[in-house]
């Protein structure tokens, strides 16, 4: 491991957290001691409704074509759209029922989201994990599981506040594999693509990856204090390696408890996170940018639940390999419109930034009226291509607000109302970059959850 990586980790903690201050590294990884079931089956559901006004791409060669910001994802083809989001079954416990000493962890998705659309599969596994908890300081997870880095993604999506990532979550940390960077193309004049499109070539990585894990808690007095160190292979989820490269994951949190237990705990939460790796391009499939890459990412941020409120914070920075969405803002396969006869007809694909920075930041707070009522308020912001070009430079920044009603403990609707904005800072309010984003709608979501 690198020696700077843990200094800065552990100087990052002692300013750092995790929503409704959850130790997520203890209730994804282990079982309660004595207690544990030699198989306890559990799962949820996400049906959800997602609609935008529908404009088009107002400026540049795809104009008038979908707008790829503006489609409900994960299938691109409508502005108003129901969707089982993730239906999800599982099973956890410990082999042996008088041993807790080994404990495992599985679960499998059959939603329609980018797990499942972009894997080509109608069900995936997305967790596998054994623990051995046989070392004292230093429990030892093996297989596929969440990775320990930014808390959107490493707590529990059904006890996540809100419908939708944030863009900083979603573009820096929510993984894309693509084959190559999008820079290039090879059409002829006067010819339209059929195929070449730099998209994606397998599930997104779901926050997830293969590896190996030695992680722990320690309690001082009412203090929590937890760490992990993983070794992966930076290729997301159901997949083997692509290359020779491995990447490294470092996490500590420190955690004041004041009461409660697992997913809804109260207390104040700080942690940071540390993730470093290469990816690998092929550069196929008409695009530029065949190669190895550096990516690296790091954050820290801070929860706290206590009683009717609820906060959280967290600061990220990435660099290399940031995802950078469609050309033109168009959806992925929409062919830019030909002008003259001996016109280049393009077709749009993804592309990435493969040696830029991007930084961001998220602020949540919440505060429950009355007991089975909930009212949210979340701002985040990305700055994206933060070094060289000015034009390439583009800064999202959206505010949701939400309403969350439980009619339990286990069942409830979140209600989201998201007023998005995009700009490139670097370029005229008339470029067609800056129209494009002026086209960007607000959206509404509302998703039902149960867990059983």
């Amino acid at each position: 491991m690198n020696i700077k990586k843990i200094l800065l980790l552990a100087g990052l903690s002692v300013v750092t957290s995790q929503t409704y201050a959850a130790n997520w590294l203890m209730l994804q990884g282990t079982e309660k001691p004595g207690s544990s079931a030699r198989a306890k089956v559990w799962g949820f559901i996400q049906p959800e409704y997602q609609s935008t006004d529908g404009t088009k791409v107002p400026a540049g060669p795809w104009a008038g074509s979908n707008m790829n910001p503006n489609m409900i994802k994960p299938d691109n083809k409508s502005t108003g759209s129901f969707n089982i989001r993730r239906a999800r079954i599982g099973v956890r416990g410990t082999g042996f029922p008088l041993d807790d000493k080994v404990n495992y962890f599985f679960l499998a998705e059959f939603g329609n989201n980018g797990i499942t659309k972009l894997g080509k599969t109608g069900v995936a596994a997305t967790d596998a994990s054994i623990t051995l908890n046989h070392i004292p300081g230093a429990r030892i997870r093996v297989g596929l599981f969440k990775t320990p880095t930014a808390d959107e993604g490493l707590q529990a999506i059904h006890v996540f506040n809100y419908v939708n990532f944030t863009n900083v979550t979603n573009q820096m940390m929510l993984e894309r594999f693509l084959s190559g960077d999008g820079s290039t193309s090879t059409i002829a004049p006067g010819n339209v693509t059929e195929g070449g499109i730099n998209a994606p070539t397998q599930s997104v990585g779901a926050f997830r990856d293969q590896g190996i894990q030695v992680f722990d808690t320690f309690k001082v007095n009412n203090w929590e204090h937890s760490y992990a160190v993983m070794y992966g292979n930076g290729n997301g989820i159901n997949f083997g390696d692509n290359d020779d490269n491995k990447d490294t994951y470092l996490y500590w949190s420190s955690e004041l408890i004041w009461g409660g237990k697992g997913g809804r705990r109260q207390g104040l939460k700080m942690f940071a996170w540390n993730q470093d790796g290469k990816r690998t391009l092929t550069g196929a499939g008409n695009t530029g940018g065949a190669g190895e890459y550096d990516r690296t990412r790091n954050g820290l941020g801070f929860t706290f639940l206590k009683g009717k409120y609820r906060a959280a914070a967290e600061y990220m920075t990435a660099d290399g390999m940031i995802f950078a969405g469609s050309d033109g803002g168009a959806t992925v396969g929409s062919q830019s419109a030909p002008t003259g006869p001996n016109s280049t007809v393009v077709t749009s694909s993804l592309n990435v930034l493969t040696d830029n920075k991007a930084d961001g930041y998220y602020v949540d707070f919440g505060y429950k009226v009355i007991p089975k009522l909930e009212l949210d308020i979340r701002y985040d912001v990305l700055n994206r291509g933060t070094e060289g070009a000015a034009s390439i430079e583009r800064k999202f920044d959206t505010l949701t607000l939400g309403a969350q009603y439980f009619f339990n403990k286990k069942t409830r609707v979140t209600f989201n109302y998201e007023l998005r904005n995009l700009e490139a800072p670097g370029l005229p309010s008339t470029a067609n970059p800056n129209l494009i984003g002026d086209g960007i709608d607000d959206r509404l979501s509302l998703q039902l959850l149960a867990i059983f």
